[in-house]
């Protein structure tokens, strides 16, 4: 995948609509203060137009998708993340419980595909990713 230049908000909202573009930014601004991670723009695959990735040490954090009129966060639960998620079910939504129990499982994961509406949970989000790995930022606490 080529880089690509980072889209402006005004982009976003041409592309996405403004309660996906609010969505975006509610998940964006939540990984932002409890994370310090390297953020890359992509371009898509497939239908999507772009990728913003989350990464640190070569370790995928989550992805966000966007192209017009949709948006999505991949998340990857290896089985080590997925144990965690099966002992934490009761702290998770329906909404999140029902992605995750629908999802397939491939070699190197399960995918979670969420669709960024102001149906997702950011609370979800973040407990979702620290799964994955601890917050680092002191400011972890941060309000959504």
């Amino acid at each position: 995948m080529k880089p690509m230049d980072a889209l402006t908000d005004a982009m976003l909202l041409d592309l996405l609509g403004q309660e996906r573009l609010d969505c975006w930014q509610r998940v964006t601004r939540s990984i932002d203060a409890r994370y310090d991670m390297d953020r890359t723009w992509s371009r898509g695959f497939g239908d999507w137009f772009c990728e913003y990735k989350y990464r640190r040490g070569g370790k995928t954090l989550c992805a966000l998708y966007a192209k017009a009129g949709a948006a999505s966060l991949l998340v990857t639960l290896g089985k080590a993340e997925r144990e965690k998620l099966e002992a934490q079910r009761a702290s998770f939504s329906d909404g999140l419980l029902q992605v995750y129990d629908a999802a397939t499982t491939y070699h190197d994961g399960k995918w979670l595909w969420l669709d960024m509406t102001a149906a997702l949970s950011v609370e979800d989000i973040l407990r979702l990713l620290a799964l994955k790995r601890r917050p680092n930022r002191k400011d972890a606490a941060a309000t959504i």
